[in-house]
């Protein structure tokens, strides 16, 4: 492509018809999310005028700085969540006689609806009130409380136990 040449309707679905698995690949060396990264780099490439001389090597470049940038911040957010899980109340508490399996109780959670889920997180590991969590997530405080003991009530269902609790913050 040269400068002032106009693009054929088509010559971006063949770009990523040609190249689109094979940056994904490339970007799955830094990140969990490479067809994130290819996609975000397709868009920036067709905000481009005039475009790259070398289209391409110029999306190598590109996916490679964005999957690298991708990458800092899912393990930014994994050291914030890490650290945040450390100051965290325990919310599970085990009757004397009951072994408990973490692994079975996070696949737990993530059954859930995601409506129960959020607010469980929110609430238990975030701190987050029940007024807060209603303006994040836009409902009622008596909504997200509703929808936080349903999601403990099939959570406790799930695993087979009467004993979860939740140590976190108070409703309010």
């Amino acid at each position: 492509m040269h400068e002032g040449e106009s693009v054929e309707p088509d010559f971006f679905i063949r770009l990523v018809d040609r190249h689109a698995a094979a940056l994904e690949l490339f970007a799955g060396q830094w990140t969990v999310a490479p067809a994130d990264v290819v996609q975000e780099s397709l868009l920036e490439l067709c905000r481009q005028d005039p475009l790259p001389e070398r289209i391409v090597p110029w999306l190598y470049k590109v996916v490679r700085n964005k999957a690298i940038s991708a990458a800092r911040s899912e393990n930014r957010r994994r050291r914030h969540e890490a650290t945040a899980a450390g100051r965290c109340e325990r919310w599970f508490e085990p009757a004397p006689d009951a072994a408990f399996d973490a692994a079975l109780a996070t696949e737990a959670l993530h059954e859930l609806p995601d409506e129960e889920r959020e607010i469980i997180v929110a609430h238990v590991w975030g701190g987050l009130s029940f007024e807060e969590i209603a303006d994040a997530f836009d409902t009622s405080s008596s909504t997200a409380h509703r929808r936080y003991q349903a999601g403990l009530a099939a959570l406790r269902e799930r695993l087979g136990v009467t004993w979860l609790v939740n140590t976190g913050p108070k409703p309010g």
